[in-house]
């Protein structure tokens, strides 16, 4: 389970600054846009493994947060499900306060940023903590269970 809660990440990113010069990635040239990170996410999903992303946004959506709406399509096609929850309706629930990644019954990622939206230098925090991981998945199942899936999602 991925829980996203930025509106923005990696300003500098040569994809995204691509994106906003108007280059989109096309579906139909797999090659162009595939990569390590997808190979990774469709070898888990044909181990049996369910891989989800779940992304609390605010509306109208940042330029960043559009471009990763446009680019969601390489994470579905590596065998991810992913689904967008408006802010506005995740006011009620109880909410981790950084990115996080649950792994299994005992291990969390959590990515902390800089407030400019670049990973930190010491951003990646592994924790092994049955108790926090059910914590963590209980709070990303919740929002998860209230999100849209993503070829459902119409961005405002």
């Amino acid at each position: 389970m991925h829980l996203e809660l930025r509106d923005s990440y990696m300003l500098d990113d040569p994809a995204f600054l691509a994106w906003q010069d108007g280059q989109r990635p096309d579906p139909a040239d797999r090659s162009s846009w595939w990569g390590g990170w997808h190979d990774a996410v469709s070898q888990a999903t044909a181990r049996g493994v369910v891989v989800r992303r779940v992304r609390i946004v605010s509306e109208p959506l940042s330029d960043y947060v559009r471009y990763e709406y446009d680019t969601t399509f390489t994470n579905i096609a590596a065998g991810e499900q992913v689904r967008w929850l408006p802010r506005r309706q995740a006011k009620d629930l109880l909410v981790p306060g950084t990115d996080l990644w649950v792994f299994d019954e005992e291990t969390v990622l959590f990515h902390h940023f800089t407030g400019d939206g670049q990973l930190a230098e010491d951003g990646r925090e592994y924790v092994s903590d049955p108790a926090l991981a059910k914590h963590c998945a209980d709070a990303v199942e919740t929002i998860w269970q209230r999100a849209v899936p993503h070829d459902e999602y119409r961005p405002a």
